[in-house]
């Protein structure tokens, strides 16, 4: 899709980190947790809705994340929704979750208080990790926004 666009809130929320196929990946900037959002490339606002191959694409490509979470990061669980009730653009979130993490055992939706900043080299080295373990590519252009 040429003209696709990615929510604002997504865009001010989250670094932009590359595309898979299907999705592009969106690092959340709270690093207390690893929290990606996937948004893949569909005016289709809810996955269930999606075409069965396309559908099947974004969860695997979510699958991927969630394994690079768990092998690559070292975290045990993974929190794994696609709400869209205040940002109605499709979009997966991909949390990595541990036993005694800021908002342990509650999700993080709503309960995430902790904050703290990815510095440059961690997104460098998350960014290079990805590439190299789930085939993540750097999109040179500047992802549009869409309104809200």
């Amino acid at each position: 899709m040429a003209d696709f666009t990615i929510h604002r809130q997504l865009l001010a929320d989250c670094h932009y980190v590359g595309k898979l196929r299907l999705c592009h990946v969106l690092l959340h900037k709270n690093a207390v947790l690893p929290w990606f959002i996937l948004v893949p490339e569909t005016e289709v606002s809810d996955l269930l809705d999606l075409a069965d191959d396309l559908r099947h694409m974004a969860v695997d490509e979510a699958a991927a994340l969630a394994r690079f979470i768990k092998n690559t990061l070292g975290y045990r669980k993974i929190n794994f929704a696609s709400i869209g009730n205040v940002v109605r653009q499709l979009h997966l979130h991909v949390v990595g979750r541990s036993d005694g993490d800021p908002c342990w055992p509650a999700p993080v939706w709503g309960n995430l208080g902790a904050a703290r900043q990815y510095s440059s080299a961690e997104l460098d080295r998350i960014t290079d990790l990805l590439g190299s373990k789930c085939e993540l590519h750097a999109v040179e252009r500047r992802i549009k926004s869409a309104p809200s």
